[in-house]
């Protein structure tokens, strides 16, 4: 059903941008719009995560460098194993606001990235939750159906925008100003609508994705909450900078008003987490439960180390550093002593 309504939505944009298209100019105008969108989806399609990565900063994470560096890798090839995917391109932004996106045409050509900030607030089981609903997007498809959807929306306001300077042709168009105003004003707000409505729909279905690949619905809820606390705290300057790409990370970055929950690019999290939490009963014991301490060094679910490490969570350091060639970042570090809670 989700996929239908997603399909539906899709085509319902797509409609919208061609039917914008034939009031400003036609039959000729509507073919213009479509050689337009198919060139701009063209061109997303091959460069839109190198864009979206270089935007934010994003550093590729060397295995080699670092036992913190090989603990994430690992983490996140345990899961795309579970997920029955290609090993992802692993990525950090040094960003203090807890977050996380995937992006990538298609499962082999695939990044995920975390921020500094999401590995300094969760745990490591929470960590595995969200790159698991991570990967979920991956499976689905959604890097690319949200990239599709982004470049029709944005091209909609680009014809919108034409149609002040040129009216639409005079045979096929007879709107008038104010229909024209009208058309600049509704016809970019209904493309926004529609995009946010099927990124909610994804939403909701990375994390059951998520909750399915890692095992445990409560290691994603916990995170989420964690997340959307930190999201709300801290500023994500690039995101605010660049508000089109919100709808890429798990929890929206942005700390703009909200006018209503429709204009929102995510789901209420309160309904995420509901979902999450009904998912876990139904799973029963194998639902799992989150810690409720904060930060790498926190209280943990009890696990095997078989489990565990089917997961790239077994034993080794917290998140202390991060080394990206010649740069090194450094964390608080655990009080002496102290072990990490999953090491054995």
């Amino acid at each position: 059903m989700s996929y239908m309504r997603t399909a539906i939505l899709l085509a319902a944009l797509t409609a919208l941008f061609m039917g914008i298209g034939y009031l400003l100019g036609g039959q000729t105008g509507m073919i213009i719009a479509l050689v337009m969108a198919g060139g701009m989806n063209l061109f997303a399609y091959w460069n839109s995560d190198k864009a979206v990565l270089r935007m934010y900063g994003a550093h590729l994470v060397d295995p080699n460098s670092g036992r913190d560096a090989r603990d994430l890798y690992d983490m996140v090839a345990g899961l795309a194993r579970n997920a029955n995917l290609p090993m992802p391109k692993v990525y950090v932004m040094d960003n203090p606001q807890p977050n996380a996106f995937a992006t990538g045409r298609n499962p082999e050509n695939a990044a995920v990235a975390v921020t500094t900030g999401l590995m300094q607030t969760v745990t490591r089981e929470e960590l595995a939750g969200v790159i698991a609903h991570e990967l979920a997007h991956i499976r689905h498809h959604d890097t690319l159906l949200m990239t599709i959807t982004a470049t029709i929306a944005g091209a909609i306001s680009m014809l919108a925008n034409f149609a002040m300077f040129f009216g639409g042709n005079r045979d096929n168009n007879h709107m008038g100003f104010i229909g024209t105003l009208a058309l600049m004003i509704l016809g970019p707000m209904a493309a926004g609508l529609v995009q946010m409505a099927i990124s909610r729909t994804r939403e909701y279905e990375a994390d059951k994705g998520g909750a399915e690949i890692c095992g445990h619905p409560l290691w994603l809820a916990s995170a989420l909450q964690k997340i959307a606390g930190g999201a709300a705290r801290i500023p994500n300057e690039e995101a605010e900078e660049n508000p089109a790409s919100a709808h890429l990370f798990i929890v929206n970055p942005l700390h703009g008003l909200r006018l209503d929950r429709m204009f929102a690019t995510h789901p209420p999290m309160e309904e995420r987490v509901a979902r999450l939490k009904a998912m876990s009963q139904t799973l029963g014991s194998g639902g799992g439960t989150a810690a409720a301490d904060s930060g790498p060094w926190s209280g943990s679910v009890p696990q095997s180390p078989r489990a565990r490490a089917s997961m790239g969570i077994g034993t080794g350091s917290a998140w202390s550093r991060f080394d990206f060639g010649a740069e090194r970042r450094k964390t608080k570090s655990p009080p002496a002593g102290r072990r990490s809670p999953l090491d054995s």
